[in-house]
């Protein structure tokens, strides 16, 4: 008898469980969504005009907000960036020649990201999609489609990008910031461009 009464309390506090975390679905949200480095992310965002839910999104794709993350190409840090596109982001934006050897650090990897989203939202006419195609495929391939009429610009016709791993990349980032705008807006601040 002892045995179903522990069975019936411990599935009923299963069951008030689950009724807690479905009830209170921003907890889980959050729980299942969570935005490391959040006041890096809002300085940088903040500093360069950019939305700080694309700034987390596009970390959570890369890196699963790991700092330590490499690739197989050599991209570094929680935003992935090729040394190659970061010496030009250190000459462009007039960093210090030793950001590129700091690169693993989150402060300063998210603000030399933050800085490169500005500059291919003035790139790309502020179009959101277009600039997470460059982000992945590069300015020129992105810049290749839309003038060749291969590709819109619009997430509606992504499919008519030919790479596949930058569909999968745009739709991947999108999804992630809707998920952030949702469980965040109050938290990390305003959004932009």
């Amino acid at each position: 008898m002892k045995f179903f009464r522990k069975k019936r309390v411990f599935a009923l506090l299963l069951f008030l469980f689950v009724v807690f975390l479905f009830y209170n679905t921003r907890l889980l949200g959050t729980w299942m969504y969570p935005i490391k480095y959040e006041k890096d992310i809002r300085v940088s965002a903040t500093n360069y005009n950019v939305d700080p839910f694309l700034i987390a999104a596009i970390i959570r794709v890369e890196t699963n907000f790991n700092p330590e993350k490499t690739s197989r190409k050599g991209a570094i840090g929680l935003m992935q960036l090729m040394p190659d596109t970061a010496q030009w982001i250190v000459e462009k934006a007039d960093y210090a020649d030793k950001t590129v050897h700091s690169l693993e650090r989150p402060d300063v990897n998210i603000e030399v990201g933050a800085w490169y989203l500005n500059s291919l939202y003035q790139q790309f006419d502020s179009n959101r999609i277009a600039v997470l195609a460059a982000y992945n495929a590069g300015p020129g391939n992105a810049r290749k489609w839309l003038s060749s009429g291969i590709w819109d610009g619009t997430l509606k016709n992504i499919d008519k990008i030919p790479f596949g791993e930058t569909r999968h990349y745009i739709q991947r980032v999108m999804y992630y910031y809707n998920k952030y705008v949702k469980l965040y807006d109050e938290e990390l601040g305003p959004r932009t461009t």
